[in-house]
């Protein structure tokens, strides 16, 4: 059995963890009697820590807000990743975070063992992030969409769509995809009785916490590739696949997951398939990749490669006039 400060902090790191657990299975996981939990929770109380209790069959325990951080303990390989995570941080698409990102990165570097310290001056010296265009997100937006799945709550948020006013919108939240970019929302939308995507840097008001759900089929097996498709090719007028003659690897590094779903097709090609409201715009992006390409699909986009071929080889004979 732990001793009792060992205890404590195995207690805290598990309310931390998990929002709400019940006295039994807090004594399960801890392998320690429920008499023992409660009167844990009595000391980690008397310490400061905010310790809901709710009672009932359903009831638990909770940690509430305005909890502080138990030590962390980390191994050589953890502290050296949690560094150099704070040290990149900064130019990710979350809003305000990249001065928090250095306060805690000065304190770690504080407590960093002599052994890793060239270590960590090596890694952060020889890693270098390009900034990208990347649209700032709310972190207490970001904390507080991530709290309702954790708790299968409703939120209500007013968000402001590409066209049109802000509008108010009341969904159940089930996950986070973030795309390097942008951070995007998969939810049951319960005013439309369907699912959605948002964009969590368009969402313009605190979320607000209502009901809780039961949750449901997600609408796909990978919400990953649910979200790139919703955000490649759903919102557009033509959705487009091609065959690339290149390997998949050579067109990543052109092609971003915001853009367009890349697949291997053999060792040497790739099936690229991403929306367009326009052929012509289609047909520009792709010419631009300086690579062969069958299209696939749609037919009027085949048609339309057709034209524009005729078109420079007449523009390139001096035949046009």
């Amino acid at each position: 059995m732990l001793e009792t400060s060992a205890r404590l902090l195995q207690l805290l790191s598990l309310l931390q963890v998990h929002r709400e657990w019940t006295g039994g299975a807090l004594a399960e996981r801890m392998e320690v009697t429920e008499r023992t939990v409660r009167r844990d929770i009595g000391k980690l109380r008397s310490l400061g820590y905010p310790i809901s209790a709710s009672p009932g069959v359903a009831g638990g325990y909770q940690l509430g807000a305005g909890a502080r951080l138990p030590p962390l303990l980390l191994d050589d390989g953890e502290a050296l990743a949690v560094a150099l995570g704070l040290a990149t941080v900064a130019s990710g698409p979350v809003a305000g975070i990249g001065e928090s990102s250095v306060r805690a990165l000065a304190k770690l570097e504080q407590v960093l063992p002599p052994r890793l310290r060239p270590r960590f001056s090596a890694l952060k010296g020889s890693v270098s992030t390009l900034p990208t265009p990347a649209s700032p997100v709310d972190p207490d937006y970001l904390t507080a969409v991530s709290g309702a799945i954790s708790e299968r709550r409703a939120i209500g948020f007013t968000y402001s769509k590409s066209e049109g006013a802000p509008e108010r919108r009341i969904v159940e939240p089930y996950h986070l995809v973030n795309t390097g970019r942008r951070w995007y929302l998969v939810a049951w939308d319960t005013m439309r009785q369907d699912w959605r995507t948002f964009r969590v840097d368009r969402i313009n008001s605190a979320p607000t916490e209502r009901h809780k759900y039961l949750p449901r089929p997600l609408p796909a097996d990978n919400v990953v590739d649910y979200v790139q498709q919703s955000i490649t090719r759903s919102p557009y007028r033509y959705d487009v696949v091609v065959r690339l003659h290149a390997p998949m690897a050579h067109v990543a590094e052109y092609i971003g997951p915001s853009l367009a779903q890349l697949t291997p097709d053999g060792p040497g090609h790739t099936i690229l398939k991403a929306g367009w409201d326009s052929l012509d715009y289609a047909l520009m992006h792709l010419s631009i990749l300086d690579v062969d390409f069958d299209v696939l699909e749609p037919a009027e986009l085949r048609d339309r490669a057709r034209q524009m071929a005729e078109r420079l080889a007449r523009s390139g004979s001096g035949e046009a006039d």
